[in-house]
């Protein structure tokens, strides 16, 4: 299944930048008769904001789902049968995964995850402050001002390692 992933990642980067979108993540869920590929594209450089949340269209989601569809269909490169193939933008709460995700959204609020406790935590909200050296510095502060009680002597900064991240999301920010 990964040598199939690996090939619908670049047929869809493929056509994605003949189209100038990007693939934020590409994924196979289900099995058996109930299989599903999901793309989730965007635009290059396009933040997502309240005013304007998406940066791809329906159209460039259609457009993308003709000729993505067609080509693996004639390329064979879906294998086990049918499936449903889902194009959408990734959202105002997108998945960061790649480093050049945290590069592009810095100044930005995010929810993460982290695999081993930094501080004693493995849950984190805060704004994206800084991103070099695979290390990433979250801002607290305003996270720490939503607690009733936060405590008085936690940082107001935390740096966690890139290696050290499970999961991560951008926070969407009503102004």
């Amino acid at each position: 299944m990964a040598l199939a992933v690996e090939r619908v990642r670049e047929i869809a980067d493929r056509v994605a930048e003949s189209s100038g979108l990007e693939v934020v993540d590409v994924e196979f869920l289900g099995g058996g008769k109930h299989r599903m590929l999901r793309v989730y594209i965007d635009r290059p450089g396009a933040v997502p904001t309240p005013d304007h949340p998406a940066g791809v269209t329906h159209e460039d989601c259609a457009n993308f789902t003709r000729e993505f569809g067609t080509i693996l269909d004639v390329e064979d490169a879906v294998p086990g049968g049918s499936y449903v193939l889902e194009v959408s933008s990734p959202g105002l709460d997108r998945k960061l995964s790649r480093q050049a995700d945290f590069e592009r959204f810095l100044g930005s609020r995010i929810k993460l995850t982290t695999r081993q406790p930094v501080n004693n935590n493995r849950h984190f909200e805060g704004r994206l402050e800084k991103f070099e050296g695979g290390r990433l510095t979250l801002d607290l502060s305003d996270a720490r001002k939503k607690k009733k009680r936060p405590a008085e002597d936690a940082p107001q900064t935390v740096d966690i390692e890139f290696a050290n991240l499970e999961k991560a999301n951008l926070v969407p920010e009503i102004k």
